[in-house]
């Protein structure tokens, strides 16, 4: 599974649609465990341009801060998970926080 974080300064970015790179790392399931880590510069932010893009990456999932409910919908149409409500931390604690159960999750800061 490929999991994609968008991050600004080292940590999770609150708007996925404003992050600096996008962290796209690869877990196991089954051990629970991360075995790739790269990060990526996203494509400019349009309307619709990162579903796809992420989806190009080979992404099953995005973890972000917020998103609103139209580009949720153009991940899920790309067979991407969406996990909304993520805390600003390093895209690998939250992977590891993830795998373990332990992901806390918050509000969706996104409201559009």
């Amino acid at each position: 599974m490929k999991i994609a974080i968008p991050v600004a300064d080292g940590k999770l970015c609150a708007h996925f649609g404003h992050c600096e790179t996008f962290a796209i790392i690869d877990v196991d399931e089954e051990k629970k465990t991360i075995t790739a880590a790269a990060e990526t510069v996203p494509p400019p932010h349009e309307p619709g341009v990162l579903p796809k893009w992420l989806g190009e990456q080979k992404a099953d999932m995005i973890i972000a801060g917020g998103m609103g409910q139209r580009a949720k919908t153009l991940f899920e149409q790309q067979n991407i998970r969406v996990v909304t409500g993520a805390p600003a931390d390093s895209p690998e604690n939250i992977v590891r926080s993830f795998l373990n159960g332990s992901l806390k999750q918050g509000e969706n800061t996104c409201d559009h």
